[in-house]
């Protein structure tokens, strides 16, 4: 079987094909790459890999970038030290996610996983039994002063980054800080309530009450309590914008 291993950390795709190796000899590990930009061109040319290990940080983006460029066949076994990204994972062709360090035992069993069905059998089959239940976050635990207070989505109007941190934006124009980047959040957030307009803003649908037609083809919401003039649909996200607001 061959399989490519994805992964920005040296050491720890050393280490991974070192224990691929051990509980599943029978794999051939053909490639490994740090970066989205390297993984691309690869998958495109290659069809006979069989197999894939993926980290989701990769040295210049997230993994899924690459999900999205390619359409990859293959399953994908997901190696990660974050636990947030499970849900997206499945949304891929991801059967497992083993969280780092990653255990003998617990690949074993992920491996196991794969070699348990026919290639006769549908994928979707396969990602039917093993994908969970979709959920998204629904409130933000943000600190003020000494205190940990709980902001439920429903009072969030927009997540903005500003600056090299992350900020939420709430109904009584309070701000505050953060511990996610904005491509995790378009991750965490319910694609039906929230909407990520440009790089650096993701929008509630109740924000969306005052927009104006800007230059470009583009559009430019106005959201009380922020006086950025940055909050404007990036003319390639217009008409999914649009179609978001028409649901």
């Amino acid at each position: 079987m061959n399989v490519i291993i994805l992964e920005d950390e040296t050491r720890a795709a050393n280490y991974l094909e070192r224990l691929i190796q051990k509980v599943g000899p029978e794999m051939k590990v053909v490639a490994k790459f740090e970066s989205v930009r390297d993984a691309v061109p690869f998958l495109t040319t290659h069809s006979d890999i069989e197999l894939i290990f993926s980290d989701v940080q990769l040295a210049d983006g997230l993994s899924f970038e690459i999900f999205r460029l390619v359409q990859v066949k293959c399953p994908i076994i997901f190696t990660t030290a974050y636990d947030h990204y499970a849900i997206e994972a499945f949304k891929t062709n991801g059967i497992d996610y083993l969280l780092k360090p990653v255990e003998e035992e617990r690949l074993q069993r992920a491996i196991e996983k794969v070699k348990q069905f026919s290639p006769s059998i549908a994928l979707e089959k396969l990602l039917s039994i093993t994908s969970p239940t979709k959920t998204y976050k629904s409130r933000f635990m943000v600190k003020v002063g000494d205190k940990i207070k709980s902001i439920p989505i429903e009072e969030i109007m927009a997540f903005y980054s500003l600056e090299k941190a992350t900020y939420l934006h709430t109904t009584s124009n309070r701000n505050y800080c953060i511990d996610y980047s904005i491509d995790q959040l378009e991750l965490l957030l319910d694609p039906g309530i929230c909407f990520r307009i440009n790089r650096k803003y993701i929008v509630s649908i109740h924000a969306c009450n005052n927009i104006l037609a800007w230059t470009n083809s583009r559009l430019r919401l106005k959201i009380e309590g922020i006086g950025d003039d940055d909050i404007i649909v990036a003319r390639e996200r217009v008409q999914d914008f649009k179609d978001w607001l028409d649901r």
